[in-house]
């Protein structure tokens, strides 16, 4: 069941109406990323060449522009550890449309799922983004910890990204508290399924499709096991 989910969410990603969210997500991703720098640059030459220059006064000229140049490298790696997070926050906003496209493609005799609420969609990719962060410094934490830093980092972002991938699914056709019941009784398929979500944002560059990636295998996941429910009730 899962390893059908996800090998059907991978191969819709190839289909043109992915195609289009994706270059919407990367096209917003890229203007959110250069305004973060442009913002991040503009506070540094602000607030932290001023203090540096007040703090050590005879600070000779090549070391200010050597102290810009590390700051320049350091600002660059973050924004690079914020491409996926990023992503993450843009891609939520439209998940809808993704659910929507596999609903209505892969399972036309049914009702399509209803879109959240605008608001909830936002705390959905918030939330979203703060479990990337979170998860990913829980993991970088771990890694000081020999032997155990690669699980960690697997486990927590499965858990996690498997429990919100799951509910934003199951909340377009049940309540926010029955999504949540529905997800604890099966949390077993559930984390393994985001054991793959994990795995796919482990992947440089791949991790930019991980949102939509996600949100297709899910709503193929939720169709599953909602099926099973209906023949086991029958």
């Amino acid at each position: 069941m899962i390893l059908d989910a996800a090998r059907t969410a991978a191969l819709e990603l190839l289909t043109p109406p992915f195609r289009a969210v994706f270059i919407k997500t990367l096209g917003l991703t890229l203007l959110a990323l250069v305004a973060l720098w442009l913002g991040l640059t503009s506070l540094v030459e602000w607030l932290a060449l001023p203090w540096l220059q007040a703090l050590l006064p005879g600070i000779p000229a090549w070391a200010g522009w050597l102290g810009g140049i590390v700051a320049a490298i350091a600002l660059a790696f973050g924004m690079a550890l914020l491409v996926a997070p990023v992503t993450a926050v843009i891609a939520g906003l439209f998940l809808d449309d993704v659910a929507e496209v596999v609903e209505r493609t892969d399972y036309p005799r049914d009702p399509v799922g209803r879109a959240l609420p605008a608001l909830r969609s936002l705390v959905l990719a918030i939330r979203f983004f703060g479990v990337v962060i979170l998860g990913n410094i829980v993991a970088l934490l771990l890694l000081l910890v020999p032997g155990i830093n690669i699980a960690a980092f697997f486990v927590v972002n499965g858990y996690l990204l498997g429990r919100e991938f799951f509910e934003f699914a199951a909340m377009r056709f049940r309540p926010e508290e029955e999504a949540k019941a529905l997800r604890r009784q099966h949390a077993g398929t559930v984390f393994l399924a985001g054991l793959v979500i994990a795995a796919f944002l482990a992947v440089p560059l791949l991790n930019l499709l991980t949102p939509l990636f996600a949100a297709a295998m899910m709503v193929h996941l939720h169709k599953a096991v909602s099926a099973r429910a209906v023949v086991r009730s029958a």
